[in-house]
């Protein structure tokens, strides 16, 4: 049997109480979506100007968990209830990698993992609305968010495929390997200069009505030019991997991913100059953080894609 596709024989229904692989992968998935949910709606809540919609934590209004004060406060406080169904999801998750027939840690630290991200996201989240919206902490909201989609990522690629000891695994290519791992660099330093670019920016997350949140101590043109300089790096590295796979053997996987990352990545560079051209219009910030989103998670297969590895059963795609 080759390597990529599912072994042993047809899975069969796993005891009582158990969750079966096959199972778990749609739990793993869920997981997934909801990190990117998680994201965009912080990210909604801070272009709408409802940072501060809310001003108590994790009530909503004067201790109160109905009472509003307009719309803004119905914004924020719709991202907290995201953030609970998002909580109940990560949760089952977990408890899924607990109850799965042929338990693997890998998945129960993936999926542990991700809880403890949302508790400390929701914690941080208080201290940044007590905080009246300090860039820096949100800065880190955006990073420690970005951080779980990868981990999550992760996570519904290993729920699909055959890890631990014994488990077949081939490297498809070392020197693409390298490159791939050494990618992290460069995106790592292009997500955190644009967390900074959007605390010396003009969306601060509040609000006319509100407190006025401080804005970083740097020049939004000075640090928006060292985010376009990181990213220029970045797709730059990607698109010298794109000419060597093209004009290499490597096998469809990579050469599938390495386009898909380029496309990805481009797309998010013409994203990002046009809305600062256009002066950060709230529509094209909102694009450019699901961009981010989007080069992070192809980032991850990408990496996930440099080892080969046997299906586990019941997760194979059907042909068409």
């Amino acid at each position: 049997m080759s390597v990529d596709s599912a072994v042993g024989s047809p899975p069969q229904a796993p005891p009582r109480g158990r969750v079966s692989p096959a199972a778990f992968r749609w739990f793993a998935l869920a997981d997934f979506i909801a990190m990117i949910a998680i994201v965009l709606s912080g990210a909604a809540v801070r272009l709408s100007g409802s940072g501060l919609g809310c001003p108590d934590w994790p009530t909503c209004f004067q201790h109160q968990i109905t009472k509003v004060a307009g719309y803004h406060s119905i914004i924020e406080y719709g991202n907290r209830i995201v953030t609970v169904a998002i909580t109940i999801i990560t949760a089952a998750t977990f408890l899924a990698a607990l109850l799965r027939d042929e338990r693997r840690r890998d998945l129960v630290a993936f999926s542990g993992a991700l809880v403890l991200g949302i508790v400390a996201d929701a914690l941080l989240g208080a201290v940044v609305v007590y905080s009246h919206l300090n860039p820096w902490l949100v800065s880190l909201h955006m990073v420690l968010s970005l951080a779980m989609v990868a981990v999550a990522a992760t996570l519904y690629h290993r729920s699909k495929y055959v890890y631990g000891p014994g488990a077949v695994q081939h490297v498809r290519d070392p020197h693409f390997l390298f490159v791939a791992r050494f990618l992290w660099v460069p995106l790592a330093a292009t997500i955190l200069a644009g967390t900074v670019t959007t605390g010396a920016g003009p969306h601060a997350g509040g609000n006319g009505n509100q407190s006025v949140a401080r804005r970083l101590p740097i020049a939004f043109s000075s640090a928006a030019w060292i985010h376009s300089v990181a990213a220029v790096i970045l797709i730059s590295m990607v698109a010298g991997l794109l000419l060597a796979i093209w004009h290499s053997a490597a096998p469809a996987p990579l050469q599938l991913g390495v386009r898909r990352l380029f496309l990805i990545s481009l797309a998010q560079g013409i994203i990002g100059v046009t809305q600062y051209w256009t002066h950060v219009p709230v529509l094209l910030v909102e694009l450019h953080v699901l961009g981010a989103i989007s080069v992070t998670i192809a980032v991850t297969q990408f990496n996930l894609r440099q080892v080969a590895r046997e299906r586990v059963a019941g997760t194979r795609r059907v042909p068409a």
